[in-house]
């Protein structure tokens, strides 16, 4: 069962005061963000920060992995939802970039990948890695579950909305995706997509996974930036598009370059720091 967390942020903020804030002196109330991916942890920090910069503003996190953020903004559940993807009808801001990583074990063959080649592989038209000058090896596909944003973008972007393989294996948490192709045997099988900030992450800290360069485009936080890596989504914050000065705030602080400078220790900002 996924874990349901309600994050209620106070005012004892253990948050480094170096970063330059931006108040609102007539800002106040409650708003409250939904998601269910892994931009929890920039949102958390921004949250954190909206908060000191603005003391009567009171803020809630609602992520829960099962939930449907943008299903709860359009109820009026919640005022912001955080997503990958816009919605006709909802109001989008994209606050930073992420690219989507192809996850492989250490000791796979694969040195670089093309982006048809990952869609085949996804879609189900690659089964064995022999069919890309491999070895005479099952592929081990492993696929998101359906309502995760990076599981729309990276669909979307490969033209296989609604194609991936029956045969995937389906994981949610990405630091359970990572164990999966380490752990898998034989290691080299396991093929997988996640956060690039994520995969960077592993990487450096010397998990036996590496991220596959695509079309020749190597996975890094400039590439992404400047659009030559080919799978990458935005992180959106989508709202209704009736004004509300709360959510307008929240959206203007994390353009700000403090709010900049914050996503950038894990996603791409949209703006120099």
């Amino acid at each position: 069962m996924t874990a349901r967390f309600v994050l209620s942020l106070g005012l004892s903020l253990l948050f480094s005061c170096t970063h330059a804030l931006v108040v609102h002196a007539d800002v106040a109330g409650s708003l409250t963000i939904a998601g269910n991916g892994p931009e929890l942890t920039i949102i958390e920090p921004l949250a954190h920060a909206f908060e000191k910069a603005n003391p009567k503003a009171y803020l809630d996190i609602v992520w829960d992995g099962n939930s449907k953020p943008v299903e709860m903004v359009k109820s009026g559940q919640v005022h912001i939802a955080v997503t990958g993807m816009e919605t006709a009808g909802l109001s989008a801001t994209t606050i930073a970039w992420d690219g989507i990583g192809i996850l492989v074990h250490l000791s796979n063959f694969m040195k670089e990948i093309t982006k048809q080649q990952v869609a085949d592989i996804f879609s189900g038209k690659v089964t064995l890695w022999s069919e890309l000058g491999g070895l005479e090896t099952k592929i081990l596909v492993i696929d998101r579950p359906r309502n995760q944003n990076i599981r729309d973008a990276f669909e979307s972007q490969l033209g296989i909305t609604g194609r991936i393989t029956g045969a995937a294996k389906v994981i949610g948490a990405d630091e359970q995706v990572v164990k999966t192709v380490v752990g898998t045997l034989p290691p080299l099988s396991a093929v997988a997509y996640l956060s690039l900030s994520q995969g960077l992450s592993v990487v450096s800290a010397g998990v036996p996974v590496r991220l596959l360069p695509i079309d020749k485009v190597e996975p890094e936080s400039p590439t992404v930036k400047d659009g030559r890596y080919p799978l990458r989504r935005p992180i959106l914050l989508l709202s209704k598009k009736e004004p509300h000065p709360l959510t307008e705030a929240f959206i203007q602080f994390a353009l700000s370059p403090a709010g900049q400078q914050l996503i950038a220790e894990v996603y791409i900002p949209i703006k120099e720091k």
